[in-house]
């Protein structure tokens, strides 16, 4: 057990666990700089290759919702180090392949491997810490989980400039490589008591959880929330190479950049933790749609790269302090179910972006500046609303229990 370890031990550990969150960033957007390469090479349309990113969304979400009690049964360590071991291999099968519809069963393997590896590694802090520390741990989460979308596609457009896409690919497989093996010397199992499989039991903690409507309305935020992200990503590269007709470090330094602005989001969330919560999100989702109707009209007379990536940094600060905010506050709801929680918050998070991302890759194609905003402001204003109905329902339960306390 890794709570009887040493305490130099434990905080290398710790800090291992750090690294594997931004894993899925990784998995998801190293490539994102690639995607009119991909559609070149493979000799396929835009949303073939824009379906290689839905079906690992679809599969890393899904998977989570299974994974959380699984990994309250058996164990968090062990079947995060298989999970690796299939990162490898899959990265590995997809850079020497150019067949699609493998690469899209590959992608789907990968995503329920990334969800063992990052779900055990969230059940992590809930294992080892408690109170404050815990808390603090997890308000840091959505900060290291960014610097996937914040490195991997820059590094990911340099890959492609001077290499090709696969190269991607095996750049994954080394970095699961190079975690595999740090794991193996430094780290180890956590839970301090396995809960017996019973189905009966997993579903009332499941209906538990569901049934919880604060907790549902924030994944519900969350999973908007990153959306409003993944329009840019979805559609970016195919705009700034084909609208723009920049090449692919361009398309990588603009995922950069906008990776940067969910980081800046996610630290103004941990620093303004002590405001009050609905002042928080009333102001930001605000903001986000303003921002959005305001780029709308401007784009219509100055469709600029660099006028869009100044408010599209912005528009992604609000939606990276959304989920900071929102994420810290859902993962403390339930902490004696640790995994699940995480599975469940985790998992319902990406079915809901697969299913935007989906929709978003089959509502035509992402050529001019506008086709981005436009779908900026659909998710926007979907987001704002359920961000208002929270608030509302919260101070009319407010008003209930004063009234009722009186």
């Amino acid at each position: 057990m890794l709570q009887s370890a040493s305490e130099k031990r434990k905080r290398i550990a710790t800090t291992l666990a750090f690294i594997s969150i931004p894993l899925s960033g990784f998995v998801t957007d190293i490539y994102l700089p690639s995607f009119p390469s991909m559609a070149k090479g493979l000799q396929v349309e835009e949303s073939s290759i824009q379906l290689t990113l839905t079906c690992f969304f679809i599969s890393y979400g899904i998977s989570q919702l299974l994974v959380g009690s699984l990994l309250d049964s058996i164990g968090r360590f062990k079947p995060a180090m298989y999970a690796l071991v299939a990162v490898i291999i899959t990265s590995m099968l997809i850079g020497f392949t150019n067949n699609i519809q493998l690469i899209c069963l590959l992608r789907v393997i990968q995503g329920i491997a990334v969800s063992f590896v990052v779900v055990s590694k969230r059940a992590f802090f809930v294992d080892m810490y408690s109170g404050d520390k815990l808390k603090n741990y997890l308000s840091y989460f959505t900060i290291i989980w960014s610097c996937g979308p914040i490195i991997a596609p820059f590094l990911g457009g340099y890959l492609q400039k001077y290499f090709h896409w696969q190269a991607n690919f095996w750049f994954l497989a080394v970095y699961a490589l190079v975690m595999l093996v740090f794991e193996l010397i430094y780290s180890g199992e956590t839970i301090k008591a396995r809960k017996r499989f019973d189905v009966a039991r997993i579903k009332k903690d499941y209906s538990m959880a569901l049934g919880n409507l604060n907790f549902v309305l924030g994944i519900v935020t969350l999973g908007l929330a990153y959306s409003v992200v993944m329009v840019f990503n979805i559609g970016g590269p195919f705009v700034i190479e084909n609208g723009y007709h920049f090449n692919s470090i361009v398309t990588g330094y603009c995922t950069l950049i906008l990776g940067f602005s969910w980081l800046v989001g996610g630290v103004i969330g941990k620093r303004l933790v002590a405001v009050d919560f609905v002042r928080k999100i009333t102001s930001a989702s605000a903001i986000q749609l303003l921002l959005i109707v305001t780029l709308m009209f401007i784009g219509f007379g100055y469709p600029a790269l660099w006028c869009f990536m100044f408010f599209a940094f912005v528009i992604h600060i609000c939606s990276g302090f959304l989920y900071n905010v929102h994420f810290t506050q859902s993962m403390l709801y339930f902490p004696e179910h640790a995994a699940m929680a995480s599975g469940l918050l985790g998992g319902s998070v990406y079915v809901i972006t697969s299913f935007s991302s989906f929709i978003l890759s089959n509502t035509g194609k992402m050529v001019h500046q506008q086709d981005i905003v436009f779908r900026y402001l659909v998710v926007s204003a979907i987001l704002s609303a359920v961000v208002w109905y929270a608030v509302k329902r919260r101070r009319t339960l407010r008003k209930v229990n004063t009234a009722i306390a009186a």
